[in-house]
């Protein structure tokens, strides 16, 4: 062929990232591997293991294991060296609705559009139920190989910061201490911080850690994450004051019934909609350095921001 035509040969035209097949593939991906890792509801005592699988089995979107996932194919990892840590960071919060829809905390019926863990199998289930999830997690990702970057240590802290109490944990303490008082939006955006985007971010970087990514692709991931795992819990808040408990698949308008601060009610619907739009913008700029491979990262932030329950 000359140069000539070369010049006017036409490209195929990219194809379109396929967003719900991804999930699909994500969640069944991971589902099987849960199924794996947690003992059989049969195994004593049965009464525990029917309740971790209920809550973990609930329906959930999966939307920490997806970002793992595809966090790891950003950086051209595989996905069978990152499925260990996307059931992980899966058991940690499923652990954490459990508590968090204790009476002693949201005082929550339902999760999921199910009646949520204390409500089936009592709380002092529950609490077991979430603490033994917490202690899975430890386990699953313990079977992870290491890397050259980052050996298993890195990751078991990776996770442990996380969920620990200065970040997953300080941001429900926050939020208990928060309730019915008046507090800033920097006390807010602390809360947020932790209670939802330290997990959503701990989530892209292990998947980047399991595909040895860089430090450069680590720091771009870090930004991603923390800025979609912010706008993620802004449009929860608007979601708690918009939408009904039937599209929501729990209990709406239960911040405002506990006088819980929240974006809209410290600066509005219009502006915590801004705020959320601006974060994700800003996550979208940290995917520039993985190219056409950050596509289902793209995908999965641009339905974060989107969704509707």
């Amino acid at each position: 062929m000359s140069v000539a035509n070369a010049k006017h040969r036409k490209t195929a035209p990219q194809k379109p990232f396929d967003l719900t097949a991804f999930l699909a593939a994500s969640t069944d991906a991971v589902n099987q591997a849960l199924d794996r890792f947690l003992p059989p509801e049969t195994t004593a005592p049965a009464t525990i293991h029917k309740a971790m699988r209920y809550s973990l089995f609930a329906g959930g979107k999966r939307m920490r294991p997806a970002l793992c996932l595809a966090a790891a194919a950003a950086c051209g990892g595989k996905q069978a060296d990152a499925l260990p840590l996307a059931c992980a960071v899966e058991c940690i919060h499923t652990y954490s609705l459990i508590h968090d829809d204790l009476p002693a905390m949201d005082d929550d019926d339902y999760r999921r559009g199910k009646l949520t863990n204390h409500k089936v199998f009592g709380e002092g289930i529950a609490v077991l139920a979430g603490d033994a999830l917490l202690t899975q997690a430890f386990e699953i990702a313990a079977q992870c190989r290491s890397w050259p970057r980052y050996s298993h240590q890195d990751v078991i802290l990776e996770i442990a910061r996380a969920s620990g109490s200065l970040q997953l944990i300080a941001g429900q303490v926050a939020d208990l201490e928060g309730e019915g008082k008046k507090i800033s939006a920097d006390q807010l955006k602390y809360i947020h911080e932790r209670k939802t985007s330290a997990l959503l971010c701990c989530s892209v970087r292990l998947g980047g850690m399991s595909a040895n990514c860089t430090a450069a692709q680590l720091k771009a991931l870090t930004e991603f994450g923390y800025n979609v795992g912010l706008a993620f819990q802004i449009i929860d808040d608007i979601l708690d004051v918009t939408q009904t408990s039937e599209q929501l698949g729990k209990t709406a308008g239960k911040d405002t019934a506990a006088q819980k601060a929240t974006y809209p009610s410290i600066v509005g619907l219009e502006k915590s909609r801004k705020i959320a739009g601006q974060l994700t913008n800003r996550a979208f700029a940290a995917l520039k350095i993985f190219g056409n491979r950050a596509a289902a990262l793209h995908g999965l932030a641009t339905f974060l921001l989107q969704r509707d329950r």
